[in-house]
């Protein structure tokens, strides 16, 4: 069987799964009080992004009708849905007293738990799971542990204006194709996509927000893409550049240098209507 077929069904299957579930959940979501305001002070529904794991459990199910389903779409799965869960309980109960994955990590340190370093520490876990059942040696373990759990945060970092995460998403995406020469696990990464590209415009549009419940998703579905294609050089390189930017967002603001850059400026822009570019 040719491979276009599979693709444009997964690719399909991810897009019309992620309608159904932004319908079912965005009422929900507002009716039980789950809203905020975004940077603009509007109030819109908060933490949509859980719809992403949700919309590939259903896509899960019609592959596995077909004869090209792998078992390893359940490890894959697995993390989603776990970085998912660990976001919304961040979204819904975190209280943004402690900011930073430096400050989330002293306060663990110290001996109190807040709803971010959950989110690290879980997300941390989730990675360093993923990677043994992956295997390698003990070094390709630890590699494969940091790119994921670094690449789950680097999302969270985005999600900071509307759209920006999903482009970052995209860019990022575009680039593991450049590295891994095209050769990906397109079944696994076309119904993940045609989900976001379906959610993509209520987010440009600051008409909800993604949460740390979708950018975990986007983040940990880069990196475990990352480790399962790239050479240990490659995702080496990936690894230096995942701490650099952490420790850059640790110092400056990200809005401030995208900003200040034409280029990520007009990129970062791009979909929003001129209201909102004007009070960004």
């Amino acid at each position: 069987m040719t491979v276009v077929l599979p693709v444009v069904l997964g690719l399909v299957a991810g897009a019309a799964s992620e309608w159904v579930m932004l319908r079912l959940l965005i009422p929900m979501l507002v009716e039980n009080g789950a809203v905020g305001r975004n940077y603009l002070d509007r109030e819109i529904a908060v933490s949509t992004g859980i719809s992403f794991s949700m919309a590939l459990f259903l896509v899960g199910i019609v592959y596995r009708f077909f004869p090209w389903y792998d078992a390893s779409y359940h490890l894959f799965l697995l993390g989603l849905v776990t970085v998912s869960l660990l976001g919304f309980i961040d979204d819904m109960l975190g209280k943004r007293d402690t900011l930073g994955f430096k400050g989330h990590i002293g306060a663990l340190l110290r001996g109190r738990l807040t709803t971010g370093g959950l989110k690290a520490l879980g997300g941390g876990l989730t990675a360093f799971f993923l990677a043994l059942v992956i295997g390698g040696t003990w070094w390709q373990i630890l590699l494969n542990t940091l790119v994921m759990a670094l690449f789950t945060n680097l999302l969270n970092l985005f999600d900071l204006r509307p759209g920006r995460a999903v482009k970052g998403y995209l860019l990022f995406l575009l680039l593991m194709v450049a590295l891994a020469g095209g050769k990906l696990d397109w079944l696994l990464v076309v119904p993940l996509l045609g989900a976001v590209l379906v959610y993509f415009p209520l987010d440009v549009k600051a008409r909800v927000m993604m949460g740390d419940a979708g950018s975990n998703v986007l983040g940990l579905s880069l990196g475990y893409l990352a480790v399962i294609s790239l050479s240990d050089w490659a995702r080496l390189g990936l690894l230096f550049f995942l701490i650099a930017i952490h420790l850059y967002t640790e110092k400056y603001s990200l809005s401030e240098t995208i900003e200040k850059v034409a280029v990520l400026r007009a990129l970062d822009q791009l979909g929003r209507s001129r209201g909102q570019n004007e009070s960004s």
